[in-house]
């Protein structure tokens, strides 16, 4: 008999009664020209509008209100490339708490900025030779505070399978539903969501190819660690899928396809110059897969395009190239 999923629909509709008024109801685009490039209809949801520029604050804001308030009182620390980073901290704002993050020494200038731009205190780590989950778990306990993690964490993926369901919501059963994956919280919430309103809808998710955890550990049935990623997909940079969200994708998601960096910059500039939008390298993975081919369309298809933070010059030199 299968294991009982630690995350269940309902905690995804409870997550989003919570989110209610916080954030973002997001967008979803069509576009003919995308349509005809797919063979498809192609439904985005854009989740670069979302506060904090990314989907992060779903998961991130669902777990911090959800502490006992006397932990919530002694603040909440994380550990993040970025994304995650920014939606603890405006979270903790939210809630009138402090933050403290954890960020890589090579992370974005402009995530390091916004992070300490909602009032975090940042902290700086090797992601290449510093393990970010012991120095994470080691600040929290030094510090008293409340490790919230980016992906590994149940109210995190009942949080983020709020922007699955928003978009099912308004588009109706779909075929499949592309999603991008990193540690596999939003893939994870997502499939929880879209099997629960619609079982025949089939889950993809996309990765980086230098960044294919997920998919060789769904290969291989069981969680595979790889070198730390170079891509330009620095949210999607990790080296081994969560083991919550692993147990959940191996049972929902049906399959994983990979992207190199130069179809996530084709999709980045498609998305500037078709949809008029920013995304991000990792929030463009998901179209980059659908424009590159990597995948047999059915007629419906989702796609989440889960984030937009990236500062001008960066998006300037990749997709003026």
């Amino acid at each position: 008999m299968a294991a009982v999923p630690p995350v269940t629909f309902d905690d995804v509709r409870e997550a989003a009664a919570r989110l209610e008024g916080v954030a973002h109801r997001t967008p979803v685009l069509t576009s003919r020209t995308l349509n005809a490039r797919v063979g498809a209809e192609v439904f985005v949801k854009c989740e670069n509008f979302q506060r904090g520029g990314a989907f992060k604050i779903r998961g991130a804001y669902n777990a911090a209100a959800r502490l006992a308030p006397e932990l919530l009182a002694k603040g909440i620390a994380a550990y993040s490339s970025g994304n995650h980073a920014q939606a603890t901290a405006l979270a903790a704002r939210e809630l009138g708490t402090l933050a403290v993050i954890l960020m890589p020494e090579d992370a974005p200038g402009s995530k390091r900025q916004a992070t300490a731009g909602y009032g975090a205190e940042v902290v700086t780590y090797d992601r290449y030779t510093q393990d970010r989950t012991a120095l994470g778990e080691a600040l929290a306990r030094e510090r008293g505070l409340a490790l919230l993690p980016p992906y590994d964490h149940p109210h995190i993926i009942a949080g983020q399978g709020t922007a699955a369901l928003e978009l099912l919501e308004e588009t109706g059963p779909l075929d499949a539903l592309v999603v991008p994956v990193g540690g596999g919280g939003l893939v994870a919430g997502s499939a929880i969501t879209a099997k629960a309103l619609h079982p025949g809808t089939r889950i993809i998710g996309v990765e980086p190819e230098e960044s294919d955890d997920t998919k060789r550990s769904l290969e291989s049935g069981t969680r595979v660690t790889v070198p730390v990623p170079h891509t330009i997909a620095d949210g999607q940079a990790l080296p081994t899928p969560g083991k919550i969200t692993f147990a959940i994708n191996q049972r929902l998601v049906d399959a994983v396809t990979l992207v190199s960096d130069a179809e996530i910059v084709d999709a980045m500039r498609f998305a500037f110059e078709r949809l008029k939008i920013v995304l991000e390298p990792s929030g463009a993975t998901g179209l980059a897969a659908l424009l590159a081919g990597r995948l047999d369309p059915p007629p419906r298809i989702g796609v989440i395009a889960s984030g937009g933070n990236i500062d001008t010059a960066r998006f300037a030199r990749l997709v003026g190239g």
